[in-house]
């Protein structure tokens, strides 16, 4: 018999630091892990492009980012390394099952495919997308796997197979990159099954590129004046594609009194950012939602590249306006 055990590198919520878990096989004492070393040089202060490889390319170009696998184990182990399909279905980003192709994984390749890993060892491979000339505009989404397995056995008749990987996010189009960008468009308190509280958001992507939005939660001003939080996006956040609208869920401490509270939620996706207020109180009843929250947008809530577009816009000014009072001094 054989079984699939997947683990696959995730977008942290804002703050946290990007990392790939390592699947893990209790009985064979297995563990691979693998991590991205490259980003863009026009994305360097970007978390998602250091964990993901996300890029804008012409048709015709080609790019190599590497990645690097370690054996975290304390026996040998053989690692394969390919490409496989992936997609965004109802917030989520989707992997195909084993090795399914798609257009994305037709146009990348790697230097080492099949890698021996001492314990411990560590091995990097080269991986280059080349983008035919006759691709047409959109974007692709695919995953760079390392798959490893652990063989059957009498004392385990399984043979578990365990992979990690770097997600691909690759769009493709002549000129400028489309901008990313999102809204939030409104929360609402709910109490989960469970009777934890949760705050509910629901998010537009509005921008040209796929988002992994994930963010914190605070609670202000509750009842005697009780703050809390931060608390952390449940799971991954959210990924939507160009367009999509989907729900990013925010747990917060059962023990909690309803309220009413503030809260603050600040949500993100690389380097776009967005913060919303407003009052909620959670429902009583577990299972249940409460009413929709009007919420409003705080200050300094715009995306990145608005941001950057206003600050060189305003250094330009302040260059001419030097250079017209040296002239004056002469």
């Amino acid at each position: 018999m054989l079984a699939f055990v997947q683990a696959t590198g995730v977008m942290p919520a804002a703050g946290q630091a990007p990392g790939a878990p390592s699947p893990r096989d209790p009985a064979a004492g297995r563990s691979i892990a693998i991590k991205l070393l490259d980003a863009p040089e026009n994305r360097r202060a970007d978390p998602r492009a250091h964990a993901y490889i996300v890029d804008h390319l012409a048709p015709g170009s080609t790019i190599e980012r590497r990645v690097e696998i370690t054996n975290e184990s304390s026996t040998p182990m053989h690692v394969d390394v390919y490409a496989a399909a992936a997609t965004i279905t109802k917030g989520e980003f989707t992997f195909a099952p084993e090795r399914t192709p798609d257009e994305l994984t037709g146009w990348t390749s790697f230097d080492a495919t099949d890698l021996e890993l001492a314990p411990s060892e560590t091995a990097r491979v080269r991986t280059t997308i080349r983008v035919p000339g006759d691709a047409v505009a959109g974007e692709r989404y695919g995953v760079i796997w390392a798959q490893t397995s652990a063989p059957a056995d009498r004392s385990h008749p399984l043979t578990v197979l365990g992979r990690v990987g770097v997600r691909m996010y690759v769009d493709v189009g002549r000129g400028d990159e489309p901008p990313s960008d999102f809204t939030i468009e409104r929360l609402y308190p709910a109490r989960a099954g469970d009777g934890r509280g949760e705050v509910r958001a629901r998010i537009h992507n509005t921008g040209g590129r796929a988002l992994d939005i994930g963010g914190t939660l605070s609670l202000l001003s509750g009842p005697a004046g009780q703050h809390a939080g931060p608390f952390s996006t449940a799971r991954t956040g959210a990924t939507l594609a160009p367009g999509d609208r989907g729900e990013v869920v925010v747990p917060v401490d059962a023990t909690l009194p309803n309220g009413p509270w503030t809260g603050e939620l600040t949500l993100g996706s690389g380097l776009v950012q967005h913060n919303a207020r407003a009052t909620l109180t959670f429902p009583s009843t577990p299972g249940s939602v409460g009413a929709d929250a009007a919420s409003v947008a705080l200050q300094g809530d715009f995306p990145t590249s608005v941001i950057a577009w206003l600050s060189a816009l305003a250094l330009a000014a302040l260059c001419l306006l030097l250079s017209r009072f040296l002239r004056r001094r002469r």
